[in-house]
């Protein structure tokens, strides 16, 4: 009876995945599999935080060194692809400079991901829009150290 049920999940597990590869296609199914920059960071030079219209809450948090991002992260209680979104967002933000990262756009990380169902795109611009508040933020305290600096 054990081994029956064992086998049922497999083979369910198996089918949500195939599936799943099918709708998003590999670039994004493997990136879910195992994602990447997942995670809250401690003190972060950046942070944004947006809950899109759909309901899911996105956040990256970026650190910088030598006016580059050294370490990126998100979070988020969305769906798939608002994480895979979220990881390539972070992804694509890694040594880069505020002006570089200004040029990130949500086509960017749709292409990055390799594509997404129509109604899932809009995950992509959530994720780069957090990412620009994420380097607002930034920005923000950089301009209040130099007017600390300044007395």
């Amino acid at each position: 009876m054990s081994q029956n049920f064992d086998d049922f999940v497999e083979g369910l597990q198996n089918q949500i995945y195939k599936e799943t590869r099918a709708a998003y296609g590999d670039v994004a199914f493997q990136r879910w599999l195992k994602l990447l920059y997942m995670g809250a960071m401690d003190n972060p030079d950046g942070h944004g935080r947006i809950t899109g219209s759909c309901g899911d809450t996105v956040q990256i948090f970026l650190k910088f060194e030598n006016d580059k991002v050294k370490k990126a992260s998100f979070e988020t209680d969305g769906c798939m692809s608002s994480t895979v979104c979220g990881s390539f967002a972070a992804e694509l933000s890694l040594g880069k400079s505020p002006d570089e990262i200004l040029d990130i756009t949500g086509e960017a990380v749709l292409k990055k991901v390799g594509g997404l169902p129509e109604e899932d795109k809009h995950c992509a611009f959530l994720s780069v829009e957090v990412l620009q508040e994420a380097l607002n933020d930034y920005m923000i305290k950089q301009k209040s150290k130099k007017k600390v600096k300044r007395f």
